[in-house]
């Protein structure tokens, strides 16, 4: 299928981003998953190459563009080549858009060099045992001192992506009590220094997919955050919360569409070298027209997806619309994907075998960035129902 979202910058981006992940990431990624993450030193090579900061400002040492799509090459050509950059994502395509928006100057000059040259990571801390995907439910408190110096954190946080090795963690906590007009009131980002005394990183979770992105449970007693490391306004977080919530829904099914075109090509790659009773898998009907079906659908899942990033490239992309192709992308990309698995047969359970890590790596999309029956109830919202 002909694309027009690319030019010719981003493809020649394009041809650095896979050069560097085929010499130095493919290698060596069988590694990172038995360890559980890269090494730290790999997010300082990621600063060096610029892919940490394409749209942090220039006067910190980022790239300054205003365009997401350079960010959806990197995408791209992870997925291509079946790898996972441990927590770039969350550090680049989440958290980067707060600190821009809404740090201080003062903030911004303390933490911005670090971030873009990978040595500040961070991550985000929203989810608690008891949460999951319900803010409003938040119950790690942090409470001002006497002297309104600092907050004193406490709580814990669940499934945090890149939470153990992070420098740095914007932390979702409870300043103030909700209302009955607004659950979601009283919500504040604290950014938490990893040194701090009274923050312990707790067990590192076990996952199905993704195991080279570290994710890990946080705890925080009577963590001393002072009040210059607040993000924003006290009882602004919801509000800061949403406002990323388009991109971050954005990036995943960016992910998804970069991960069935993937599965695509694994799947036709396959069947032309496979064969079986005699004949190369390729010729038997079945294989041809299911991988004609995959192919439809990856189509229509790349249009969605390249619908979504042209809208977030010209300020358009509304909360809707992002849930629309979060929902649409990462349901059909599990769908082609898992035919595609099947047409493998036993090597498609085989983790050598790239099909297969594609299929776990690609289940949590339906579920992280908000699941997909949020993702419908936002949609039905927006209809008037």
């Amino acid at each position: 299928m002909l694309r027009t979202v690319f030019n010719e910058e981003h493809e020649a981006f394009r041809q650095v981003v896979r050069d560097f992940i085929n010499r130095e990431v493919v290698p060596v990624h069988h590694e990172w998953e038995e360890q559980g993450h890269p090494p730290r030193e790999f997010y300082n090579r990621l600063g060096e190459l610029g892919i940490l900061g394409i749209e942090a400002p220039e006067e910190f040492g980022g790239g300054g563009s205003d365009s997401f799509k350079f960010t959806a090459v990197v995408t791209e050509e992870a997925a291509r080549a079946g790898v996972t950059f441990g927590s770039y994502s969350v550090h680049s395509n989440l958290i980067l858009p707060y600190l821009v928006e809404y740090a201080t100057e003062e903030q911004k000059k303390r933490w911005l060099p670090g971030f873009i040259s990978g040595e500040i990571m961070t991550a985000i801390a929203m989810t608690e045992p008891g949460t999951g995907s319900d803010l409003a439910n938040i119950a790690t408190t942090a409470k001002l001192s006497e002297d309104g110096q600092y907050y004193l954190l406490n709580g814990s946080k669940t499934f945090i992506t890149g939470g153990a090795l992070a420098d740095l963690i914007l932390v979702v906590c409870r300043t103030a009590s909700s209302t009955s007009e607004n659950r979601r009131a009283g919500l504040t980002i604290l950014c938490v220094d990893t040194t701090s005394e009274g923050f312990s990183v707790g067990r590192k979770l076990e996952k199905i997919g993704l195991k080279a992105s570290d994710t890990a449970e946080l705890s925080f007693d009577n963590v001393k955050v002072p009040v210059t490391d607040r993000l924003g306004d006290e009882g602004e977080g919801f509000n800061y919360l949403t406002h990323n919530l388009a991109q971050e829904r954005l990036t995943i099914a960016l992910q998804a569409s970069s991960s069935a075109q993937a599965a695509l090509q694994h799947g036709i790659n396959y069947v032309k070298e496979r064969t079986i009773f005699g004949k190369p898998l390729s010729s038997f009907q079945n294989s041809k027209f299911v991988l004609a079906e995959c192919a439809t659908e990856v189509d229509a899942i790349v249009l969605m997806a390249d619908r979504a990033l042209e809208l977030h490239d010209a300020g358009q992309l509304t909360v809707p619309d992002a849930a629309k192709a979060k929902l649409f992308c990462t349901e059909a990309a599990g769908r082609v994907i898992d035919k595609c698995l099947q047409l493998h047969g036993g090597y498609g359970y085989v983790t050598e075998y790239p099909i297969a890590r594609l299929y776990a790596d690609t289940r949590v999309s339906r579920i992280y960035g908000g699941t997909s029956e949020v993702m419908k109830t936002i949609i039905a919202k927006s209809l008037g129902i």
